[in-house]
């Protein structure tokens, strides 16, 4: 199966916010549920996705003095929305692994206490000794990249969320 790197999807998003005259459509009802899947975007980065499409106008400020800033008679919004960058809002996932730990390799899945399931995608260790349920992090990297770490002196495996 071909899989899409997050660069395609920016230029997409870019080559998209050029044809703002049209309607937007979710990408969730544009794209079939394998193209989705081969994408490995979370589902909070699609909806980012869809916004950063679904909005044209912050792509075409034409001077850097434009701001948002209320005028007599307006209530302001509140704060600025922080900058959007895909792949790093998002926080590490805590949590611990059902049964043992003997080390991974890609393919290897990792069901956790919390009902999610990764699946390492480059990575390989073997431990000395087998780890029983370790508690473990896996954390978010960039571009839309997660690593799982079982204990902060040993190598992160890349992972993806299967369930």
């Amino acid at each position: 199966m071909n899989t899409i790197r997050l660069s395609s999807v920016l230029l997409l998003a870019s080559a998209a916010s050029c044809a703002w005259a049209q309607p937007q459509v979710d990408l969730t009802q544009r794209l079939s549920p394998q193209q989705l899947q081969a994408l490995g975007l979370t589902p909070t980065q699609l909806q980012m996705l869809d916004r950063m499409l679904s909005e044209p106008q912050a792509a075409t400020a034409t001077s850097p003095h434009d701001t948002d800033v209320p005028t007599a008679g307006s209530v302001a919004a509140g704060p600025a929305p922080a900058p959007m960058s895909i792949g790093l809002e998002a926080s590490a996932v805590k949590s611990r692994v059902h049964g043992e730990v003997p080390g991974w390799a890609p393919g290897t899945v990792f069901s956790l206490e919390n009902g999610q399931q990764w699946k390492v995608l480059k990575g390989r260790m073997s431990l000395r000794k087998p780890l029983a349920s370790p508690q473990i992090a896996v954390v978010p990297g960039i571009a839309g990249r997660w690593f799982l770490q079982v204990d902060a002196d040993l190598p992160k495996a890349r992972v993806y969320r299967i369930r």
